[in-house]
């Protein structure tokens, strides 16, 4: 490879090698790169090309992804490898998603040794943004909507880590990111409120119970479990 090559799936597509933007690359060519990242192994070449066009004949599938491989411009066919029978993305291939699901493994297994240097608004930003959005191929949905469901656990872990840390501006950054990106999720709103409660806030963490009241009462008409209203009680009388 004749420079560090990366790929960008958080927050949008971008391919760049030594930090420039690969131009260029076709629609099909940018569908193929980013499967073969989420896939992170050697796939069949029909099983790439049913994916990616499934509702071609397997004969137009395949015409389509030789196009696609074809029109990938010089600077960007290294970042595919291939063989008669199967495709994979380059293994120097740098790609965004990998780090940030290895990071969010890290903040949730309860297990792992702690890193206090892998912790704070790096990580937080790291985990704050959607994968692929605006695609809309059954595949790239299901993968963004794995990813979100990794990326609040993580971020709530994230949060309780930095409260705990004392690194309060931090865990409030986290916390709300996780309420972006899941509103009605209550261990996020958890997550929030303890900060409060943590900066001694009292007040502040009752407000943000009841704009989660409100809001859970109009989209589900639902009540918030006990366990959100105990935790404002239990500070309530330790204090």
């Amino acid at each position: 490879m004749t420079g560090r090559m990366e790929l960008s799936l958080l927050g949008g597509f971008v391919l760049s090698v030594d930090g420039e933007a690969v131009p260029g690359l076709s629609t099909g060519s940018r569908r193929l790169l980013a499967f073969l990242a989420l896939q992170g192994r050697w796939v069949p070449r029909p099983q790439v090309a049913g994916r990616l066009w499934p509702e071609s004949t397997e004969e137009r599938a395949g015409s389509s992804l030789r196009s696609a491989l074809g029109r990938l411009p010089a600077p960007a066919r290294q970042a595919v490898r291939l063989t008669t029978h199967d495709l994979a993305l380059g293994g120097d291939v740098v790609v965004d998603l990998h780090r940030s699901y290895a990071l969010a493994h890290r903040l949730i297994d309860q297990d792992a040794p702690p890193d206090e240097t892998g912790i704070g608004g790096a990580a937080a930003a790291a985990l704050s943004q959607d994968l692929l959005p605006g695609w809309y191929d059954d595949w790239a949905l299901i993968a963004a909507e794995d990813w979100r469901q990794l990326r609040v656990g993580a971020l709530e872990a994230l949060a309780a880590r930095l409260t705990g840390a004392d690194r309060l501006a931090e865990a409030k950054t986290a916390a709300l990111a996780a309420i972006r990106a899941e509103p009605l999720r209550e261990s996020a709103r958890v997550a929030l409120i303890r900060v409060h409660l943590a900066e001694g806030d009292e007040a502040e963490a009752a407000a943000a119970y009841e704009r989660y009241r409100r809001l859970l009462q109009s989209e589900l008409g639902l009540e918030p479990t006990p366990r959100l209203s105990q935790l404002l009680l239990r500070d309530h009388e330790s204090g």
